[in-house]
């Protein structure tokens, strides 16, 4: 039995994780060991625990994640591989464990924040507390996240994951709330001050990227910024995300379903997998495999109906297969979501490739979207 543990105490810089030293951590190696006692002895709070089994050329990793305070799990998986390279095999599981734990972590720390009183909140918690909000992608709720943020960035200028949010919290509002230029200089303001100050922040990175490629239309500077976060930590599943999303809109389709794949593949329950599956419709309508679209945009609805792109989405595709009945209630839902949304602003907003607009206009305008 191996233990490794972690802790988000002081240690913002490289997505938040300050992780013990394996000579400290394989002092329980080998024995059963009490979470809680882990966490108080190395002063920690969380710990990741696994136990690896072999039989013939077969080998089954379990691994899960417990709160070192409570004891109570936050999440576990198992992964059954075939040895082969050995040194493959280990780089292989432990991508796809941080991958997985990265969201898992980041909802536990959400959690344990709001349990506290909000005396006085450094800029992590912050942060933190505006987190949920700006992955909503809407702009009701970035109005919520932009006080905190703007709070945190008070207290910490340099605080480069808060400059991310924040520009993701602008962008949301530029494309959802009335393509305001203003929102629109603030978001790439923000991005760019998260890249000066974050160039080891894999996750400021990866919402600069965003702000960069949707808003400034940059697409040199937005994929730079998502290679650089992924070349810093190739298990940030958010910077495939993303980038999916960006490729999508500019009309690259494969590039937009393989990033997107990449990235549910290492967190599948990630709070953004709806815009994974967003990119995957994209992708899919581009290249006009209309039931494939479909599939995607219903799975992107189910992931964050509250999100008015996944309707988008969804008409899109039912119109194109001909239910426009279904198309026009879809539509009608982008409308109460987003009362402002128009067909040419949307396309003018992301810069949407022509070939992509000519297609996904038509199918909008056959739902009954305006104009």
């Amino acid at each position: 039995m191996a233990w490794s543990t972690t802790s988000s105490r002081g240690c913002r810089a490289s997505g938040g994780l300050f992780v013990i030293a394996r000579n400290s951590s394989f002092v329980w190696r080998g024995r059963t060991a009490d979470v809680k006692q882990v966490g108080r002895d190395l002063g920690v709070r969380y710990v990741l625990q696994g136990t690896v089994r072999r039989a013939d050329d077969r080998v089954r990793i379990n691994a899960q994640l417990a709160d070192a305070a409570s004891g109570a799990q936050i999440w576990a998986e198992r992964y059954d591989r075939t040895v082969g390279d050995l040194f493959a095999l280990q780089d292989e599981i432990a991508l796809a464990v941080m991958g997985a734990i990265e969201p898992s972590l980041r909802r536990a720390e959400v959690d344990r924040i709001r349990r506290k009183r909000p005396d006085s909140p450094d800029a992590y918690e912050l942060v933190l507390r505006a987190q949920p909000d700006v992955d909503s992608g809407m702009p009701d709720r970035a109005a919520l996240a932009l006080p905190q943020l703007q709070r945190a960035l008070a207290l910490d200028p340099t605080y480069a994951l808060a400059h991310g949010l924040a520009g993701m919290s602008y962008h949301n509002r530029f494309l959802r709330a009335g393509l305001k230029e203003e929102d629109r200089l603030a978001s790439v303001c923000h991005a760019r001050l998260a890249i000066e100050h974050g160039r080891d922040d894999a996750m400021a990175l990866t919402f600069a990227g965003f702000s960069l490629g949707m808003d400034a239309h940059d697409r040199q500077a937005d994929f730079a910024a998502f290679e650089a976060a992924l070349a810093l930590s190739p298990s940030t599943a958010l910077a495939w995300i993303l980038g999916s999303v960006v490729a999508g809109w500019v009309g690259e389709a494969e590039r937009a379903i393989d990033w997107s794949e990449r990235g549910l593949r290492l967190s599948p329950f990630d709070p953004w997998a709806f815009a994974a599956y967003d990119a995957q419709a994209l992708g899919h309508f581009c290249r006009d495999r209309h039931a494939e679209a479909l599939r995607a945009a219903y799975k992107s609805n189910l992931a964050n109906p509250a999100h008015s792109i996944t309707w988008v989405q969804l008409a899109a595709s039912l119109a194109a297969l001909g239910r426009l009945e279904e198309a026009r209630a879809a539509a009608a839902y982008v409308l109460e979501l987003q009362p402002t949304f128009r067909i040419r602003g949307q396309f003018a907003g992301v810069a949407c490739s022509p070939e992509l607009a000519a297609k996904l206009g038509k199918a909008l305008r056959a739902a009954g979207l305006p104009e």
